[in-house]
């Protein structure tokens, strides 16, 4: 496992159900993990955006510390949220098996729609004659049909 999985994981489990949010000192875990303070900055740069469904806030100095809050809303609300802002007009496979992956491990979907959904955006599934481009926005649409089917389902 990659430093950088080690520690999103670490964090991760500090957080529980209830618990939505967790308080950390940058230095003492960047002591804890051996690594220096700019890898812990890059996991929350990279690992708890907003669109991954955190909000990460820090104060710098001697009584400094990271807050990171898991954003509690509905899945249905977050699912709306990924289909009007997050997707946009086109998505390239990489970022599309990662949304889903984060979909997955909030347990929006289930791990059998997701492999669905991965298929689906898939290179193979689109291995039509045309340019990247207009495969990624290809790839969007399908994503976005199949979010909106799961949020009609939750809904219904």
């Amino acid at each position: 496992m990659r430093l950088s999985d080690s520690i999103e994981t670490f964090i991760k489990a500090l957080m529980t159900e209830e618990e939505t949010s967790v308080e950390l000192k940058r230095n003492e875990l960047a002591e804890y993990f051996g690594c220096a303070p700019s890898q812990i900055n890059y996991v929350l740069a990279t690992r708890f955006t907003l669109d991954d469904g955190y909000i990460t806030e820090s104060r710098r100095g001697g009584g400094g510390y990271i807050r990171i809050v898991r954003v509690v809303n509905s899945a249905s609300q977050q699912l709306t949220y990924l289909i009007n802002e997050r997707i946009g007009q086109a998505i390239t496979e990489a970022e599309a098996v990662r949304l889903i992956a984060q979909l997955v491990e909030r347990k929006m979907i289930t791990p059998g729609e997701g492999g669905i959904m991965r298929a689906a955006v898939s290179a193979p599934a689109l291995s039509l004659p045309m340019t990247d481009a207009m495969k990624d926005a290809q790839r969007a649409r399908s994503l976005k049909a199949m979010l909106t089917a799961v949020v009609r389902q939750a809904r219904g």
